[in-house]
């Protein structure tokens, strides 16, 4: 007996249920799906939550409150969890206003996903008349339907128009004991002061790049995507300070990297400059290297860097360095490497050649922002800043003018003498010079400044060249008078060997260098040529 080949089922009988297709929800976007659900995820405003929290458990729950803050700080994330708190009844059903609200009961649900009927959402900015508060006003009268408090939030509350604000004003200041008022704006100046007075203002603050960073890097997890540090870092600086614009970035960032994010890709889709290469290029211009910064800043173009952004990251790193010089926390989020460099520029930068530059780099911006061709103002930008960089400040040029530089009096040297007592020797004869007039002594010190050369001073013994007769008994006398002054004994005498001029004469050949330097800036001879009855006027801060 032959098997025979087994009957086909039936169709549609014996056959297995075909698998229904496995149905995938919509796509939404990192900033929507971790919007803050409780006021534990709220970043970055913790004062506020404090002063809610002692507000709901103690009863006093202000009847409108007033959420400012630049975007995407959580000024309407946090009007819903406001709406929430007052409005959870728990998941029994039981409780009262918290600030713990429970996402269980329906009115948290409800009012999460957007549905609940008391509480009602209005942008401001697309319903600005008075007939639309005349709505509102008109509901207010009437009792919530399943809420214990009928909520209206407005958003960008400073778009309505001066008659919608006056509409307002009076249910503001005594609304029913069921309504309650969230206004929400990110330009609180425009809001009437009548309208302020009657709400309890928080100001939510910009949330701190280093928050930002560990914010973004629980979502990449989240979303088990690898994200690099520096990646996260230069995401959460972007970002600054806006929650929900960092989660945007981050979320073109992963559609960028194709399931994991590196710095690079993230420098690339921002268009930022590499930050060794800025600081590269700020050490060339320090430097006065102009064909090095010139062709430093050509590559930087050749790669698709943006001048304006190339002139963001020179103040940046100007702007660390400026940090570092006054002794302040450097980022939490720099490199070893970026705060080595920024101290290293510190200790090289004086105060006024920093605030010049800053003031330069502040107007060569400017300049690129609106120059028909931004990398040619970004080069004249680059140069000027090579030209200045070495330049002295307006406070040294003073001081070289006058001859009374910061340096131009050293601290005394401490020399044992013949009795054992340790006398103070001035370092050198300038410093002779200043201990004299401090002394009281001003004759003498006019003598010494104007009239005589040093040749050689070796405490205790000193060696002048005068320029015009002082006396025989002159040496002896001097020399009476710089051990009651000095405390040691000096040997003083006058020779007619070669030595420097007197210290009057250098000053008088220091200013005349000091001129010519400035007029053979370029910028000054622009002036001087633009208008030739111009004069170069010095001036000098000598008491006299």
């Amino acid at each position: 007996m032959t098997d025979s080949p087994p009957e086909e089922p039936a169709l549609g009988l014996d056959l297995p249920e075909a698998s229904a297709p496995a149905v995938t929800s919509p796509y939404r976007v990192l900033a929507r799906k971790y919007r803050p659900q409780t006021f534990a995820e709220l970043i970055g405003q913790d004062a506020m939550v404090k002063t809610l929290a002692n507000a709901i458990e103690r009863g006093r729950i202000a009847h409108a409150f007033l959420l400012t803050g630049v975007r995407g700080v959580g000024k309407t994330s946090t009007a819903r969890l406001i709406a929430k708190a007052l409005n959870c009844v728990g998941p029994d059903g039981q409780g009262g206003p918290t600030i713990t609200p429970c996402n269980v009961c329906e009115p948290c649900r409800s009012i999460a996903e957007g549905r609940h009927i008391d509480v009602i959402e209005m942008d401001a900015a697309s319903h600005t008349g008075v007939d639309d508060i005349r709505e509102i006003v008109d509901a207010v009268r009437y009792a919530s339907v399943s809420a214990r408090y009928k909520i209206y939030i407005i958003d960008e509350v400073h778009m309505l128009s001066k008659n919608a604000f006056n509409a307002l004003l009076k249910t503001l200041e005594e609304p029913p004991e069921h309504v309650k008022f969230l206004f929400a704006t990110t330009e609180v100046d425009k809001v009437p002061v009548t309208v302020l007075s009657r709400c309890q203002r928080f100001d939510l603050r910009r949330i701190p790049a280093e928050k930002l960073a560990a914010h973004f890097a629980d979502v990449s997890r989240a979303e088990r995507v690898e994200v690099e540090p520096d990646a996260l870092a230069m995401i959460a600086n972007a970002a600054e300070g806006s929650a929900r614009d960092g989660l945007s970035i981050l979320d073109q960032a992963i559609a960028h990297g194709a399931g994991a994010v590196t710095a690079e890709q993230v420098r690339d889709m921002l268009g930022l400059a590499d930050r060794a290469r800025i600081r590269r290029l700020l050490e060339l211009v320090l430097s006065g290297d102009a064909p090095g910064a010139l062709a430093a800043l050509d590559e930087a173009h050749a790669l698709g860097i943006d001048p304006t952004q190339l002139l963001r990251g020179l103040m940046e790193s100007l702007h660390a360095a400026t940090r570092a010089k006054a002794g302040a926390n450097v980022g939490a989020l720099q490199s070893d490497e970026e705060r080595e460099s920024a101290e290293a520029m510190a200790g090289q930068l004086g105060w006024g050649t920093i605030h010049r530059l800053w003031q330069m780099l502040l107007k060569g911006l400017q300049d690129v922002d609106s120059a028909p061709d931004p990398r040619e103002a970004a080069e004249m930008a680059l140069l000027r800043l090579i030209h200045a960089a070495d330049m002295p400040d307006p406070a040294s040029l003073v001081a070289r003018l006058s001859g009374h530089g910061a340096d131009s009096a050293p601290a005394a040297v401490p020399v044992g003498n013949s009795s054992g007592a340790v006398a103070r020797i001035p370092a050198d004869f300038r410093a002779l010079i200043q201990l004299l007039e401090d002394k009281g002594k001003h004759q003498l010190a006019v003598q010494l400044h104007d009239q005589v050369g040093l040749v050689r001073y070796a405490p205790p013994e000193l060696v002048l060249r005068p320029a015009r007769p002082l006396g025989g008994d002159w040496p002896r006398e001097f020399a009476a008078i710089l051990k009651a002054v000095t405390g040691a004994s000096w040997e003083v005498s006058l020779s007619d060997e070669p030595g420097e001029a007197s210290l009057l004469d250098q000053e008088k050949m220091a200013k005349e260098r000091v001129r010519a330097d400035v007029l053979a800036d370029p910028n000054v001879r622009a002036v001087m040529d633009a208008f030739p009855d111009a004069e170069l006027e010095t001036f000098s801060t000598r008491g006299s």
